[in-house]
């Protein structure tokens, strides 16, 4: 048989295949309506497993992708009925009062909240996020998340995470437990370097100063380094200010170059770093939830029950919508054996019903589950 013969019986096939699945999604939504009206959940998890199996045994040696055909069909059906269902979630709750807020284009002023001091990565985050900002200057993660819940300043900037490093999981608990909501991010591109009080060398060093992030950036660089205490402070502008105000020379920190000149100080290494991609992300956080135009990703938390395949059912849901994920990460929860949640991040609109309905299906399936925002990347 010639290969546009073999073509022409495939798309045959494919007609009836899509005439068919058009008649299964129609009975879906007969299924919803049944649903709906008795206020039964929409996975039946019992019913699911028993057509799998039945399929996988009638499909032989092709069982495997049989197994794969019906779950994405399974996954698309219940798409289908969340976006028909009514019952209400928290997250649909959460993104109508983000999208009625009726804020088109993201502010330019603003009280803003900001860990460190002035020269922080954080402070330059600011001033891209906010050029026309007024900065609050706070000690702690937590007292930013403070101020904005307080209302003291109407939007935070916090890191989230490190290219070298992986996530800020702190910020990641104070997102949870505060409530907060993510509105926009950044990446800045991170120069560390060596500064210390003019004339200082390397050898005269004995102590060393940075934030924790820092330090673990330029771990092969400190490993290398013998007697050499390091200390971990809240930021590294915080770090070189230390450094130029105690008047020691056997002190330096782990900062930027901009601190050098700000604080007074010399590079004594401008090559510290693990990697010379090092970016960090910077989220701006607000207390109330708002999605601003061009937004186009999506960030969640994610808790899943201790058995086989959960992870792979959220990620069965993604991909059945074509939904980009970009981020998956495991955390394990503090006082727990063996749990973990996930950070999750997507390329996907709220606007778009299907992606909503999945957000929605999603609160329902998970343990846990936290709607962080809906936000762009500037």
């Amino acid at each position: 048989m010639e290969l546009c013969e073999i073509r022409a019986k495939i798309d045959a096939v494919d007609d009836q295949l899509l005439q068919l699945f058009l008649e299964r999604m129609a009975l879906a939504e007969e299924v919803a309506a049944y649903k709906n009206e008795h206020r039964l959940p929409i996975l039946n998890k019992q019913r699911e497993r028993e057509v799998l199996a039945k399929v996988t045994r009638q499909a032989g040696e092709k069982e495997r992708y049989a197994y794969h055909l019906y779950s994405t069909l399974f996954e698309l059906a219940r798409s289908r009925q969340a976006e028909l269902i009514s019952a209400p979630t928290r997250v649909e709750e959460r993104v109508k009062a983000a999208l009625a807020s009726n804020s088109e284009v993201f502010p330019q002023t603003g009280m803003v909240a900001c860990q460190g001091v002035e020269g922080a990565n954080s402070q330059v985050a600011c001033d891209r996020l906010l050029p026309r900002g007024s900065i609050v200057y706070v000690k702690s993660f937590e007292a930013v998340a403070a101020a904005v819940e307080s209302g003291l300043c109407k939007f935070g900037v916090l890191p989230i995470e490190n290219s070298s490093n992986g996530s800020v999981r702190a910020v990641y608990q104070l997102l949870q437990e505060r409530d907060l909501s993510v509105v926009r991010s950044t990446r800045l591109c991170i120069r560390h370097e060596l500064l210390a009080r003019p004339g200082v060398k390397l050898e005269d060093v004995t102590e060393i100063y940075s934030h924790e992030q820092a330090i673990g950036q330029c771990s092969k660089f400190l490993s290398g380094l013998k007697d050499v205490k390091v200390i971990p402070c809240g930021n590294t502008a915080l770090a070189a200010k230390m450094v130029a105000e105690s008047g020691s020379r056997n002190a330096a920190a782990i900062s930027s170059h901009p601190c050098a000149a700000l604080y007074g100080l010399e590079c004594i290494n401008g090559r510290i770093q693990d990697s010379d991609n090092n970016y960090t992300r910077f989220i701006c956080v607000t207390r109330d939830p708002v999605i601003y135009a061009g937004a186009n990703k999506i960030s969640l938390i994610i808790a899943l029950d201790n058995k086989p395949g959960a992870l792979y059912e959220v990620l069965a849901k993604l991909a059945a919508l074509d939904v980009d994920l970009t981020k998956l990460e495991s955390c394990p929860v503090a006082g727990s054996d063996f749990e973990f949640v996930f950070f999750l991040e997507l390329e996907a609109s709220v606007k778009d019903p299907s992606v909503l309905a999945m957000l929605k299906e999603m609160e329902r399936s998970c343990a846990q589950f936290h709607f962080l925002g809906s936000y762009a990347e500037v």
